[in-house]
């Protein structure tokens, strides 16, 4: 399997554009697996901030011996 990469720009339509030359170096035949990774939303930052709010809180007592190894 190999993977080739590139970004190309959404619209209305139902239909994603392959640039020419990407184009030029994929398979003129059989089966493809895309994967359409978009830029991080608004729910990915409210996961974020929860993550990083957990990752904060203090740790239980029964980790506090671990504190002496820093």
């Amino acid at each position: 399997m190999s993977a080739i990469e590139f970004t190309t720009e959404l619209s209305d339509k139902p239909v994603l554009d392959v640039p020419e030359d990407v184009a030029e170096r994929l398979p003129k035949a059989g089966k493809v697996r895309v994967i359409v990774i978009t830029n991080g939303s608004d729910d990915d930052s409210e996961w974020k901030a929860a993550a990083y709010e957990q990752f904060l809180r203090d740790d239980p007592d029964e980790d506090a011996i671990y504190d002496s190894l820093r």
